[in-house]
Parts: C-alpha cells; sequence; structure tokens
C-alpha cells in the first residue's frame, strides 16, 4: 500500500519525523492542517483509542487513507503521567513552544525530589483506509529510559531533552535526527505496521 498517506496531526515535529521514517519505504505523507482538516478532540484514556479517533476524524474529512499516531510519555513514579496528556501536561494555554515549555518545567518540578525517574515513551500508530474501515491496522512501539531534570540537547521536540537513555549516555534531543528516527517509538510502531502490510500483500 505505498504511496500517499494524510497524516492526523497539526505537529511539524511529528510530521518530519514520521516522513523520514516512512519515505524510504515508498510512502509520503501530507499533514492534515495542509488540507484544512481541523483537530478532532482526544477525549478517551488510551492511546489507542485516541489514534483511532484521529485517524478516522481525518480520512472522514479528506476522503483519502488516514495516519494517525498517538504518543507521549509515562512515568513510573506519576502513575503513568502525563500519558495520553502529555501535550496539554501543564494546559492547553500557548503555541506549542510553549507548552512544550512548560510541560516540561512541570514534569521537572513533579520529578525533583524522586529517586525512581524510569519513563517510557509510547507510540501507537493507526492506519485506516477510509472513515469506515471495519479492519483499521494498529501497531504499537515503546522506548524505554529516564527522566533527567536538566535539560539536555536541541533536537527533537517534547519532553526529548529530558528523555536520557542510559545506554547511549543521552538524551533523545541530543541523538541525530537518523538515529533517533531508528530507535525511537514512532520508528519501533512504524516497523510494525510495515511489517503487518507486507503480510497483506
Amino acid at each position: 500500500m505505498a504511496g500517499h498517506l494524510v497524516l492526523a496531526t497539526h505537529n511539524a515535529g511529528k510530521l518530519a519525523e514520521l516522513s523520514a521514517i516512512l519515505a524510504p519505504l515508498g510512502f509520503e505523507l501530507t499533514s492534515q492542517g495542509a488540507l484544512g482538516v481541523p483537530e478532532p478532540e482526544e477525549p478517551h484514556e488510551t492511546f489507542v483509542e485516541n489514534a483511532l479517533t484521529k485517524a478516522r476524524h481525518c480520512a472522514r474529512h479528506t476522503g483519502l487513507a488516514a495516519l494517525a499516531d498517538d504518543s507521549g510519555l509515562c512515568v513510573r513514579a506519576l502513575h503513568g503521567d502525563p500519558g495520553v496528556q502529555s501535550a496539554y501536561f501543564a494546559g492547553r494555554e500557548g503555541d506549542r513552544a510553549t507548552r512544550d515549555a512548560k510541560n516540561n518545567a512541570l514534569l521537572v518540578e513533579r520529578l525533583a525530589s524522586v529517586a525512581d525517574r524510569r519513563a517510557h515513551y509510547t507510540c501507537v500508530i493507526v492506519l485506516v483506509r477510509s472513515a469506515h474501515d471495519p479492519e483499521p491496522l494498529i501497531a504499537e512501539g515503546r522506548w524505554a529510559g529516564e527522566i533527567v531534570l536538566d535539560a539536555r540537547g536541541e533536537g527533537g521536540f517534547g519532553y526529548d531533552p529530558h528523555f536520557f537513555l542510559p545506554a547511549l549516555g543521552r538524551t533523545a534531543a541530543q541523538l541525530e535526527a537518523a538515529q533517533k528516527n531508528r530507535l525511537s517509538h514512532r520508528a519501533q510502531a512504524v516497523a510494525r505496521l510495515v511489517s503487518r502490510l507486507r503480510d497483506e500483500g
């Protein structure tokens, strides 16, 4: 099913990452924002429900096959928070860069006196061929690390400057984009999705 897909996001960082991962596999992505599709509500408490909602919403507005991901940071000491609320952990005010800064500040504040800062990124990717696709393709990826209180690195987006990878001795924001796109939760989910597509023929 290589070809053109609409990505259900207005997040430029997410579009760039997924485009870089999928382009070598023969997929071209256009964001729903470029097609004037509004962002849907994400009322659910799980990544898979939110991803499916976003994919169906995008397909309904465009009449095209749609790809959506819902992803976030889950911190063990915070009982899985920020989780599905990762993008709005500290509120909905401001643009994405402002929200990222506030989210990271709140994360650091919550973990300042916590010894166990283990965390992982989760990504669930959903592909629907139409808005009413009865058999959406669903794949998940998980990237384990820990939170550091001091921001390190200029790359990536979201919580990347605080998401530390002990085996590499770097945060996600200190990785080269190509390396992150091989290792990340999003890369893992995409690899599993592509494997399922190939199995379908």
